[in-house]
């Protein structure tokens, strides 16, 4: 057994007299998860009206994120280093201007998703317009 425990806990079946143990129940797992597998022992305590105790295994769970749902999120990059330039900075400073003046003239009554969205598209527009939109996909 590679999990160090006492005999009592490695021992999964007594026999009617109470004096034979025996190891006969076990825990499968398929090879590529084997790592996987932090402990593995019987439980006496367990009363389910049967000569065998209570075999349990604590195994890790890993998620992983597959290759296409990384890929789902299209993040933009923007040279930044262009606000360093007082036209560029003073162009893109009216853009921002614009777009939060066109939110203040909403109605209470809308959409909040709605005017998320549409504040983001203004945000994202402005950006291209003002820093000549040199967009990379990381």
């Amino acid at each position: 057994m590679i999990f160090p425990h006492r005999n009592i806990h490695k021992y999964t079946w007594t026999s009617a007299d109470g004096k034979t143990h025996n190891q006969i129940d076990h825990v499968l797992i398929d090879r590529r998860w084997h790592s996987n597998v932090l402990d593995v022992r019987s439980f006496r305590g367990a009363d389910c009206d049967t000569d065998h105790h209570l075999v349990i295994a604590k195994v890790r769970e890993r998620l992983a994120v597959g290759k296409q749902a990384a890929q789902r999120f299209d993040r933009k990059r923007f040279n930044l280093r262009k606000l360093n330039e007082p036209e560029v900075r003073e162009q893109y400073q009216i853009e921002i201007t614009h777009s939060f003046a066109a939110l203040e003239n909403l109605n209470d009554d809308e959409d909040v998703d709605r005017i998320w969205e549409n504040s983001k598209e203004n945000n994202q527009t402005s950006v291209k317009e003002s820093l000549s939109a040199r967009i990379e996909a990381e």
